[in-house]
């Protein structure tokens, strides 16, 4: 069996679908298969002989396409199937995704897209592949196949990948910003696993503490404030992300919050934001009320959490940096140099994850050169070198 599915869409709406940085692409291809009732989750990425990317693989275990609707699933935009429901069939996961963009991201992340899918019908397993061309994202090619894969699911493949998909190779900062992403989905559905080249998708690993943060709100406003600080840096830190009650991520903007260095993400959750995200109010920020009341109590929760972090920390590091005998100053010195050379040191600190582990001994020759710098450059020219 062959046949076209043509997508009831202009052109220009299709194409502008199609476009999203390799990343993104990559998550809205997960919340598919999340949506599909996946309990695993497989991204590959696979590179040439000169180390470039090749081709992009997402592989799922969930309930594969059903064959009988792929002219609806990949025919219609807003008209997905997800919009009979508020949740997922089996498992009863909330719906992420409810009309039918997410599938087009694939083309953001190369010229080919092949949806290789196994799907349960009438107790019998059928294998089918869909394939479409960014050239012509509009159109797909569905083909039946002949021997049916030994379990449902769905495989995304993709290959003639931009050039922009060498941002993957990346696979610490990758695993990094995926694990901030579906941080709270997957506190809320702990069975799901997500897995990047073979290294497991879990904020658990890359997140050094979490912290839950009060919130002053006015009256009749329900929200609360997590915060979780990654072990590493990576270009998704230091941002405020409003979610749902299920952990989905509907609208993210700057935290607007001086960390002390260390990489962050602020996630502010209600049962209210579902709906302002279908209102389009979130999107709007600031210049929407009920959104600004949110994001100014959030930022000012934020500010006076990293300030109060930022005290305990500079004491107790101070402190240990004293008891080990690797503080260049005495107990009793109050001058100015000693302040900003507390300001430089805990700078340092905070910028190299290694600083902790130095024996006593090499954190003392450190310190002392810091000093010693710090008596011969301009503070602002150190500044810079730690840019």
């Amino acid at each position: 069996m062959s046949k076209l599915i043509y997508v009831q869409a202009q052109a220009d709406h299709i194409a502008s679908l199609s476009k999203a940085a390799p990343l993104a692409a990559v998550e809205e291809l997960v919340w598919n298969a999340l949506d599909a009732d996946a309990k695993e989750v497989r991204i590959e990425v696979a590179t040439n002989a000169l180390g470039a990317v090749e081709s992009v693989k997402v592989a799922d275990d969930g309930t594969g396409i059903d064959i009988l609707k792929a002219d609806s699933t990949f025919g219609f935009l807003g008209g997905s199937w997800k919009m009979s429901g508020p949740s997922t069939a089996i498992r009863h996961r909330r719906l992420h995704g409810r009309h039918g963009r997410g599938r087009f991201k694939a083309f953001a992340l190369g010229a080919h897209a092949e949806w290789r899918t196994t799907v349960r019908v009438g107790g019998e397993l059928l294998s089918y592949r869909l394939s479409g061309e960014a050239s012509a994202p509009g159109v797909f090619t569905l083909d039946s196949v002949g021997e049916p894969g030994p379990a449902t699911g769905t495989e995304v493949f993709v290959d003639a990948v931009n050039a922009t998909c060498d941002s993957l190779l990346d696979a610490a900062e990758t695993v990094q910003s995926l694990s901030s992403k579906f941080a709270l989905y997957l506190k809320s559905y702990p069975d799901v696993r997500i897995y990047f080249n073979g290294l497991p998708v879990t904020p658990v690993i890359v997140q050094r503490k979490t912290s839950s943060v009060p919130l002053a709100l006015p009256e009749g406003m329900d929200a609360k404030l997590e915060v979780i600080e990654w072990k590493g840096r990576f270009a998704g830190s230091g941002r405020l992300v409003f979610t749902g009650p299920d952990g989905f991520m509907l609208h993210e903007v700057p935290a607007g919050a001086r960390s002390g260095g260390r990489s962050f993400t602020a996630y502010l959750t209600s049962p209210r934001f579902p709906a302002l995200a279908e209102e389009n109010a979130l999107a709007m920020d600031e210049l929407h009320p009920e959104v600004r009341a949110y994001l100014d109590a959030a930022k000012k929760a934020l500010k006076a959490h990293f300030a109060a972090e930022g005290e305990d920390r500079a004491a107790g590091e101070i402190g240990n940096w004293i008891r080990e005998g690797s503080y260049p100053f005495g107990e009793d010195d109050r001058s100015k140099e000693r302040d900003r050379f507390d300001s430089l040191a805990l700078e340092v600190s905070s910028r190299f994850d290694g600083f902790a582990d130095l024996a006593p001994e090499s954190r003392s020759i450190v310190l002392r050169l810091l000093k010693h710098a710090m008596a011969s450059v301009r503070r602002g020219t150190l500044k810079e070198f730690l840019k």
